[in-house]
């Protein structure tokens, strides 16, 4: 094996990036100034929606519609603001319906990150109608894809690259979610566990510096951090390790429920008879029954969380609103319409930590029910980490981290061994498309081509005339589709195949021109054995060749082959490392 070259080694490092990233952070900023007014603007919208639909004042203040002065009438809002946003969708954007994340996934995997101007305008203005007429969503799905347009259409407008584009529009996206809750953390985990489908300096820079803007800025204008301040705990012990991992596992149960109810009801919609847009005015009329039995369960209902996460729900109407909740959103989410499922999320799991909380062990009030939220939302959006930081960014209490951590990755276990995909990706898959969100260190980028090189080379001499190269090839007994061309001294002059040869006759080259004349003065493409593979994968690509001889660095002898069936040998024996089980050590 010969060592490798120590400068051709000197210049690789462990990332990529090169000082481009500094432009696109700087872009950043203004990127997530943008999302930090739409995310505003939207919550505005939902408050003006709320205060127009329920008690006929043009107000921007908070209320509560459970003190609506329409009684039952209130049952026939959700149904009207629904067949609004069926219309919005119809004339205007079908982009703006369901919950917005796998949307900004398929622009990101599918569509080089393009969205529209019409998304950014009308997906902020549907939600605020969809949530404002009491429709069972949260905030953040909207404005992660409304905040994800403006990224993407300042991008847009620039000359960047697919792979910067992208960049911009999750961390649009990012400056969004943090704007709204007061979650800069939680939000990069969301981009690196979700959107950006990488995990590298040039993407998370860019996304950190637009979520730390938001930050920043959502303070300087007043808005409340946290979002729903707590200071509990428990006492960490065996019986309550064993019992946070049980509120994970009763959380990812309850997580693929709700993913298997919401595309359930995708599916009966899908199958009655009659246009898409009156589907959302269906799930509607469903949702306002919904409100008159539990009026809790409407809208956002940040009120719901506080009440939970201060011991104020009890056990039975947590479960109450539990069982509405699911059924009105499931169906309002399964119909079309616009609105964002973490809020929900949020609710129903804290709605089974308040029922469950009798049972555990004692803690602080509230304790339970947000494990129960924090867990819940990990494991249907098969984001642990970004749940766990959520939950702790949106109390303030950084001592329920392990805790947090224990119930979400045990959701997530759960929901990865039962479901073979989350909420956010179902919807992608069944439009034809599947993605991994799987990340890990591609094995050419850590194999060398002396690894996988084919050693004994048959090659042809410089010497040889077209005419002998040419029945040499077509001759049966010949095993390869190409050969190098070496001269007396050893050294690689090029490679002939019946490609060549073919190309030559056509130039009426003579039949006893040599082969080493054919090729003439010109450096020919070659590896070296301490070349690593990913690198000479993109080489070879390039020059649209399949194969390659691999030369010493030291006097450019030939020591090698390589072909694409001896590169496909790296990822063949990557995968074989998975697979196979071994004993590397036995105790005598």
């Amino acid at each position: 094996m010969q060592t490798p070259n120590a400068a051709a080694i000197r210049q690789l490092g462990d990332f990529t990036t090169n000082p481009r990233v500094l432009a696109i952070a700087a872009i950043a900023i203004l990127v997530g100034s943008a999302g930090t007014v739409a995310g505003v603007a939207l919550l505005a919208l939902i408050r003006l929606a709320t205060n127009l639909a329920y008690f006929g004042d043009f107000s921007l203040a908070d209320t509560s519609l459970g003190a609506s002065p329409l009684g039952l009438a209130a049952a026939v809002v959700p149904v009207l603001g629904a067949i609004v946003i069926g219309l919005m969708a119809r004339y205007g954007s079908e982009k703006i319906r369901g919950h917005g994340i796998p949307e900004a996934i398929e622009a990101i995997l599918l569509g080089r990150s393009r969205l529209g101007l019409k998304v950014a305008i009308l997906k902020p203005l549907s939600s605020a109608i969809s949530i404002g007429t009491g429709g069972p969503f949260g905030a953040e799905g909207p404005i992660i894809m409304t905040g994800g347009a403006i990224g993407s259409l300042i991008a847009q407008m620039l000359p960047v690259s697919d792979s910067e584009r992208k960049t911009l529009l999750v961390a649009g996206a990012a400056a969004g979610m943090t704007t709204v809750f007061g979650t800069p953390i939680a939000a990069i985990m969301l981009a690196v566990e979700l959107l950006l489908f990488e995990w590298t300096p040039r993407s998370f820079v860019p996304v950190a510096v637009a979520a730390i803007t938001a930050s920043v800025e959502r303070g300087w204008i007043g808005l409340a951090a946290p979002l729903f301040p707590f200071d509990g705990g428990m006492v960490t012990s065996l019986p309550a390790v064993l019992c946070w991992v049980m509120v994970g596992v009763l959380a990812g149960l309850l997580s693929g429920v709700l993913t298997r109810l919401v595309y359930a009801c995708e599916d009966a919609f899908a199958r009655l008879p009659i246009h898409w847009m009156w589907w959302p005015a269906l799930g509607g009329v469903v949702v306002g029954l919904g409100g008159l039995i539990e009026p809790r369960a409407l809208g956002v209902g940040y009120a719901n969380i506080a009440q939970m996460l201060h011991g104020g729900m009890p056990p039975l109407p947590g479960l109450t609103l539990l069982a509405v909740k699911a059924v009105i959103w499931a169906v309002a989410l399964g119909s079309g319409t616009s609105g964002g499922v973490l809020a929900p999320l949020l609710i129903m799991g804290g709605g089974m930590g308040a029922a469950l909380a009798p049972l555990l062990p004692a803690a602080s009030a509230g304790f339970w029910p947000l494990l129960g939220m924090a867990a819940t939302m990990g494991g249907t959006m098969r984001s642990p980490l970004t749940a766990t930081f959520f939950a702790v960014e949106v109390t303030g209490n950084t001592h329920v981290l392990l805790p947090l951590i224990g119930a979400c990755v045990a959701a997530h276990l759960v929901t990865v061994l039962l479901m073979r995909r989350s909420i956010l990706t179902e919807k992608v898959a069944r439009r034809g498309h599947h993605l991994s969100r799987e990340y890990r260190v591609d094995p050419f980028a850590l194999t060398r081509a002396e690894a996988v090189m084919t050693r004994v080379v048959q090659t042809l001499p410089a010497a040889m005339t077209l005419h002998q190269a040419a029945r040499f090839l077509a001759d049966p007994q010949t095993r390869h589709p190409s050969f190098p061309v070496l001269d007396e001294s050893g050294r690689v002059l090029g490679i002939v195949d019946p490609p060549a040869v073919l190309r030559w006759r056509r130039a009426g080259r003579h039949r006893q021109a040599t082969l080493g004349a054919l090729l003439g003065p010109r450096p020919p493409l070659v590896a070296y054995p301490d070349e690593y593979l990913d690198a000479l994968i993109e080489r070879m690509t390039q020059a649209n060749v399949a194969h390659i001889p691999v030369v010493a660095r030291a006097d450019g002898r030939l020591v090698g082959y390589l072909g694409w069936k001896d590169l496909m040998a790296a990822r063949a024996r990557s995968q074989t490392e998975e697979r196979e089980r071994v004993v590397l050590y036995r105790v005598r």
